[in-house]
């Protein structure tokens, strides 16, 4: 995977119309430069935004043809937990984060009858399911992953600190311990909507999360093998 250029986008949070424009600056950057190219979705597709279905559609189409792989985030884990729990305090937590917004793109296509889990396509729950906490390409040192790393015991954190960290030991990257497990290690991330919608790029970590939902842009960070990283925005 070393060849690869990749484009990994922030939260995109059911913003299917910025996630096409931003998609269509990634295609005609890759062909610009004749790179091949993969795309990264760093988790938080659904939620809050209008268009969840849509959004989980579009990018199952990707990872199915090759051009995009993904990760999984805190709110699909949360949607995963309400759809697969009776419990009301889950279905609750979901819906108050965003999930009202995932229900009501799912009613619109599909309608319910009595219960909201038989509107939700049951191949978009099992692709969910499916999709891993983290991916590495460890020739580059690069970790993708929703939320972030412990950095005491990487590569041994566990998956629910991967999708739902907000620890400032993980943030403050510039101490971090001197462990061999995270030499050159560079980790890729959202989960964190940055305060004034701009990207946070430090030596060790990057964070896309630019509030896309929040009336931010969706950004991609580009990572090509021996250039430093850039920024693709869609606002």
């Amino acid at each position: 995977m070393s060849d690869l250029t990749y484009y990994a986008i922030g939260d995109v949070h059911g913003e299917l119309a910025k996630l096409d424009e931003l998609l269509r600056f990634i295609r005609e950057d890759a062909v610009r430069r004749k790179v091949t190219h993969r795309v990264v979705f760093l988790g938080d597709l659904i939620d809050r935004g209008p268009d969840s279905r849509s959004v989980i559609e579009r990018v199952m189409a990707m990872c199915e043809s090759g051009e995009a792989i993904a990760v999984k985030g805190n709110h699909e884990e949360l949607m995963l937990h309400a759809c697969a729990n009776t419990e009301s305090i889950g279905v609750y937590w979901w819906a108050e984060n965003g999930g009202d917004e995932t229900i009501l793109s799912y009613v619109r296509v599909n309608g319910y009858a009595d219960d909201f889990r038989d509107a939700i396509d049951k191949a978009h729950i099992a692709w969910l399911r499916a999709l891993p906490v983290m991916i590495r390409d460890e020739e580059r040192g690069l970790v993708f992953v929703h939320g972030g790393i412990d950095p005491q015991t990487f590569p041994n954190c566990s998956d629910e600190l991967r999708m739902w960290t907000r620890s400032q030991k993980f943030f403050r990257s510039e101490r971090w311990p001197e462990r061999e497990e995270l030499r050159d290690v560079i980790v890729v991330h959202g989960h964190t909507p940055t305060a004034d919608f701009e990207p946070e790029l430090e030596r060790r970590r990057i964070n896309v999360d630019t509030g896309a939902c929040f009336g931010g842009p969706l950004t991609a960070v580009v990572l090509a093998p021996g250039e430093k990283p850039r920024f693709l925005r869609a606002a």
